[in-house]
């Protein structure tokens, strides 16, 4: 036999061809494949049935069932007959031993062998009493079905008293694990879900719901036994979950101080009966499904207040921002000559930030709101003259202002470094650049600071941030809680804030600067960076803006008004199928028309025009 021949050409093909799928999808099991291919075209012994291979280095169970198979079709295309497997050549062997005849040997065989037992069905999933997993349950169960959810902090309290292990101290000290492990057990069983930003939540799903009915069922025996050790539910806990927080209480505490920003009753709460039993303890609270919940609705709640003396104010610095590559320490080093030395880490958004600091480190985490700064309402976005073409050119500039503008921050410097172009380069771009400040000012109502150098922009961060300290380290700042704050509330509850609560010292007319623009509300710095980021818990109407935006000519307030009409990527694809299918002059038409004729009526920069509209059904429409 000629050295370059294998004894199994087919099996080895169909190896072969595994192998190489597997190197150009980059596989983990390229280098089992790899071994496989070698063993087999190295063996000399022809092999009736895959089964066989797993003698030789490589073939394990899977791959072999998966050669076997591909051998069936292969034989059932070509009307031959599969081979048989060599176990039951075997039980034919010894039939035939024992003195059967050839043709029912196996089928005897079959016969002889003992039924295989029914596999029994899954249980379902309880978790062990007093374990983390049960506490985890019980907790989110005890919120009721309409709760937003718990966020960690509020779900570990919530737990602790229904589990043996601590949530917060592993129980063994040569390990790292606590309670709160067990949560990675529930998601992965999709009995919870996450949900929310920037306060992370979680809550039950359906099959969660159901998982807490069988606790309550379970616990039917041992009513009267351990179970009468748990907290039991208060009047409130069995109407449903208590409210995150009160209503607004402004300095004073009068009466006439106190703001709702909702119309609901609150729920009654009855007094503490005695201890309970597990069984009474769910039946009030388990029930079927999951109820909704309203993330834009307004919330109420309490307002942290950080008083004057206990704070200070300091400059946030983008760790990106820097003179030059080979100087990157020259902005930090000249803002502390001038007596501001700034704090340096990625920012989400912007360059230049400003934030107020407690004194007393972890204070605002033990109030309610996580981290230890508040963002003031400022932000600078700092562009380079050579970088202000570029983003205009690649559509990054629309995006920026979208996101500025979804920020809430009222107060946007925009800050021009007027460095030396090219005369013939910028001359192609200088009407593009001069329309864009003047957008930024008159649409957008952004502050533009142009400056000649990155000295000047030293020299202006620095005066920023001393006018600053004088104007927000003598007021009360008013910090949201973190718990209430939504994705979708957010900017509503700012817009509600700012129009029915006026800063104090808004009327004061010697101030050099807009008091009115002032926020008296506030979040923490970890909240507006979540909110802010650009890919974290991105919601399906964001994406769809960012991809709507990827054409050219779609600016973000075109975007908003193509979403408000086609309110997903779905809807806006099959609009255009809708349009009719094929290469016809009049399927073309009206894809090109689709968005044009829905939208063309509006005014100023939100209208579509004909190319804009011929853009998108390229794009969307596969014109």
């Amino acid at each position: 036999m000629s050295q370059n021949r294998c004894a199994n050409p087919l099996l080895l093909e169909w190896v072969k061809e595994w192998w190489e799928t597997a190197r150009q999808r980059n596989s983990k099991g390229v280098t089992t494949y790899k071994h496989a291919y070698d063993s087999l075209k190295a063996c000399p012994i022809a092999f009736e049935h895959p089964s066989a291979l797993q003698q030789l280095k490589g073939f394990g169970p899977k791959l072999c069932e998966r050669l076997t198979d591909k051998l069936r079709e292969y034989y059932e295309e070509n009307g031959l007959p599969m081979p048989a497997h060599p176990r039951s050549r075997k039980r034919g062997a010894g039939a035939c031993a024992e003195g059967g005849d050839g043709d029912g040997d196996e089928d005897d065989g079959e016969a002889a062998r003992p039924a295989k037992k029914a596999k029994k069905p899954p249980k379902a999933y309880v978790p062990a009493y007093r374990s983390g997993a049960y506490a985890l349950v019980v907790a989110l169960s005890r919120a009721g079905q309409e709760s937003v959810g718990l966020p960690k902090a509020e779900l570990i309290e919530a737990a602790q008293p229904y589990s043996d292990a601590s949530f917060s101290a592993p129980s063994d000290p040569t390990k790292f694990y606590t309670a709160w492990n067990s949560m990675k057990t529930l998601l992965q069983k999709e009995l919870v879900y996450e949900r929310g930003r920037p306060l992370k939540r979680y809550a039950l799903t359906d099959e969660g719901w159901e998982v807490a009915k069988r606790i309550r069922e379970t616990a039917v025996p041992q009513a009267g036994g351990a179970g009468g050790a748990e907290p039991p539910f208060t009047g409130a806990a069995a109407a449903g979950p208590s409210r995150l927080a009160q209503a607004i209480t402004m300095p004073g505490g009068s009466a006439g101080g106190q703001i709702s920003l909702d119309d609901g009753d609150e729920d009654d709460v009855g007094d503490s009966g005695p201890q309970a039993k597990r069984m009474t303890e769910f039946s009030d609270v388990v029930a079927d499904g999951v109820g909704t919940f309203d993330d834009a609705a307004l919330p109420s709640f309490t307002p942290i207040q950080l008083r004057p003396g206990t704070f200070t104010i300091e400059l946030l610095l983008d760790t990106r921002e820097i003179r030059a590559t080979t100087d990157r320490d020259y902005i930090q080093e000249e803002l502390a000559k001038r007596g501001v030395k700034p704090i340096t880490r990625a920012l989400e958004l912007g360059d230049a930030m400003w934030v107020a600091r407690p004194r007393q480190a972890g204070w605002l985490a033990r109030q309610g709101a996580e981290g230890d700064e508040v963002v003031l309402d400022w932000i600078v976005e700092r562009k380079r003259l050579d970088d202000l073409v570029g983003s205009l050119r690649d559509g990054r500039f629309h995006e920026q202002k979208f996101r500025l503008k979804r920020s809430g921050v009222q107060n946007v410097v925009y800050l021009v470094e007027e460095i030396s172009m090219d005369a013939t380069h910028f001359q192609k771009y200088e009407e593009a650049v001069q329309s864009a400040m003047a957008s930024m000012q008159v649409v957008n109502g952004y502050f533009v600071k142009q400056t000649k150098k990155v000295d000047d922009t030293i020299r202006y961060l620095a005066s920023m941030t001393k006018m600053l300290r004088t104007l927000y380290e003598s007021k009360t700042l008013n910090v949201i809680p973190t718990r209430v704050l939504t994705a979708k509330n957010y900017l509503p509850l700012l817009g509600h804030l700012r129009a029915t609560q006026q800063p104090p010292g808004a009327n004061n007319s010697s101030s050099n600067i807009n008091i009115s623009n002032i926020s008296n509300h506030y979040i923490s710095y970890p909240a507006f960076a979540s909110l802010a980021s650009k890919s974290s818990n991105m919601a399906l109407r964001d994406l769809f803006l960012k991809m709507l935006m990827c054409a050219r000519g779609v600016t973000g307030e075109k975007a908003i008004e193509i979403q408000r009409v086609w309110k997903t990527p779905n809807e806006f694809v099959r609009a255009y199928e809708q349009c009719g299918s094929g290469d016809g002059n009049e399927v073309k038409r009206r894809k090109a028309d689709l968005v044009a004729a829905r939208l063309g009526h509006l005014v100023g920069r939100k209208k579509i025009s004909k190319a804009v509209s011929l853009k998108l059904a390229e794009v969307w429409g596969d014109l």
